[in-house]
């Protein structure tokens, strides 16, 4: 659901079985350095949270998924500030110029979890010069 999501923005389209991209799944809960959250809400499962970069100086959170049933009753506000209060210190999170819900959304995060302390750079995704530029906020998050 996430990457049909991201397809809006990114132009992917699935396998020939009908699937998507799955290595930053795989990676999320296999690899040095990264952490995987599952949201729920009561018995539901609602969306995921993907953090890497924990074993650098600036983790990242490199996905983050609320199903659209579950969006604006602030389960992923109250998610995503969980992730950043368990990982202290400088993160970046993505998103596209072109989505402007999320756009919102991160720049709410951002006020919220560092008040006038973040910051806004574009930064071309790579491997892709065919796609405009995302946007990325930085701030530090503290103990």
């Amino acid at each position: 659901m996430f990457r049909h999501d991201m397809s809006e923005y990114q132009g992917g389209l699935p396998a020939a079985d009908g699937t998507f991209r799955s290595e930053r799944l795989e990676s999320a809960f296999t690899a040095d350095g990264w952490a995987p959250y599952l949201l729920t809400r009561g018995d539901h499962l609602v969306g995921f949270a993907f953090v890497r970069g924990l074993d650098g100086p600036v983790r990242v959170l490199n996905s983050f998924f609320v199903v659209r049933g579950a969006r604006r009753g602030g389960v992923g506000l109250r998610a995503v500030q969980e992730v950043l209060r368990r990982h202290p210190g400088r993160w970046e999170v993505a998103f596209q110029r072109d989505n402007a819900g999320g756009a919102a959304f991160w720049h709410r995060v951002a006020q919220e979890v560092a008040p006038g302390a973040w910051s806004r750079t574009e930064r071309a995704v790579p491997g892709r010069p065919s796609l405009p530029a995302d946007l990325w906020l930085s701030f530090t998050v503290r103990r």
